[in-house]
């Protein structure tokens, strides 16, 4: 019989503030550097089913453009109303996982920007005739609060549909365990501001800071000039939001196998 191997440490911890449920694939990708991951996630995504929001996404779908926010509000919107491109419109998705969900739900003309963020998807907006028109948002309350103005000064009519929402929840009594007790370098990884303010204000002080500790991996130069504004000292900029893409960014000895 061979004795039994207990499990090496991680080498280092990657935090994720995604939604409930919504981990895996940062998990994995931590995997195969020896990472291991810490779920905080600052609430779960609740599809919405109501008349009002059924005529909000009737509305934004008439549109001649429609633009989606995330791979939930694809979802959540196919949900509602089943997607169907009838050449009325032109289809915007925000990044990469939001034009593949679009894909598989039977739309396969998409527009995506390569910088997988609002400003990319607004410098992809600005090369259409957007002045007088009307641009169908699919989304949810809160986040990318930039858009709307943005499309509004060019003079676009905005048709927003909000098809989910975010539920707050609290921090895990695991995640915080987790937070106060490292004993390995941190990794945050970070796609959205309004992910990372929610959780500083509802984490215990002494969790906080052990979060502020971490190295902020940023999907955007905005996101890392939001990260030191909230106190992190070690900030990164990855190339976008996606597991592979926010990893990349992090201090190369981390990720060198062996170490």
């Amino acid at each position: 019989m061979r004795p039994h191997t207990p499990p090496q440490p991680p080498r280092w911890y990657v935090i994720s503030l995604r939604p409930s449920g919504a981990h895996s694939a940062l998990r994995q990708a931590a995997k195969r550097y020896g990472g291991a991951l810490i779920a905080l996630s600052p609430w779960r995504l609740r599809k919405l089913d109501d008349e009002a929001s059924r005529a909000a996404l009737e509305a934004a779908l008439a549109a001649p453009y429609a633009v989606f926010t995330s791979p939930a509000a694809v979802r959540a919107a196919h949900a509602l109303r089943p997607l169907r491109d009838d050449g009325r419109r032109i289809w915007f998705a925000v990044g990469a996982g939001s034009a593949a969900a679009l894909r598989r739900a039977g739309i396969a003309q998409v527009r995506s920007p390569q910088r997988m963020d609002s400003e990319g998807l607004l410098a992809l907006l600005y090369e259409c005739e957007l002045d007088g028109r009307s641009v169908g948002l699919i989304t949810a309350p809160g986040g990318r609060g930039a858009l709307t103005p943005a499309l509004q000064a060019r003079g676009a009519r905005v048709l927003r549909a909000d098809v989910y929402e975010r539920e707050p929840i609290a921090p895990a009594p695991r995640a915080i365990a987790r937070l106060r007790a490292l004993d390995a370098p941190a990794l945050l990884a970070l796609s959205s501001g309004e992910a990372l303010q929610r959780t500083l204000e509802v984490l215990p002080d002494d969790a906080a800071r052990a979060l502020r500790g971490a190295t902020a991996l940023a999907a955007s130069e905005r996101l890392a000039a939001l990260a030191r504004e909230l106190g992190f000292a070690q900030v990164r900029v990855a190339a976008g939001p996606r597991p592979h893409q926010l990893l990349a960014a992090a201090p190369e000895r981390l990720l060198r196998p062996g170490n």
